[in-house]
């Protein structure tokens, strides 16, 4: 059985940084995508970044040079430390893993579609 759990959200002011973790379970493919989603009250989800199973790495616009995503295999984990947070980053934060998934272009997002298992989200305010 799959887990995902995420640790680390927080308060913090608007150019503060914070650093989310996944903590993931039984998730043992080795062609994968891993990535972090969130969800503004009101709004809908949208993709924030994504790690695939060569390293590849993409991100989206509104988060590119301020987030990173990474990973610890030795503990699986996965990673998105976020930089000059600004209060439109609030929201809550989900990670996810889909197996069998490949990011095949440096400028987009996996779909969610591509993503069978989530974790339950923590959450992240930034106030300016």
């Amino acid at each position: 059985q799959v887990q995902l759990v995420e640790s680390g959200g927080s308060s913090v002011q608007a150019g503060g940084s914070l650093t989310l973790s996944c903590a993931t379970t039984g998730f043992t493919y080795s062609t994968y995508c891993l990535g972090w989603f969130r969800q503004a009250p009101g709004k809908e989800r949208e993709g924030v970044a994504a790690l695939d199973s060569e390293g590849k790495t993409t991100y989206a616009n509104a988060v590119k040079g301020r987030f990173t995503i990474s990973q610890d295999n030795a503990k699986n984990t996965i990673y998105l430390r976020m930089n000059s947070l600004q209060p439109e980053d609030t929201a809550m934060y989900y990670c996810a893993a889909g197996a069998w998934c490949h990011i095949l272009r440096l400028d987009m997002l996996p779909p969610d579609y591509q993503y069978k298992h989530w974790g339950q989200g923590t959450q992240v305010t930034v106030s300016s």
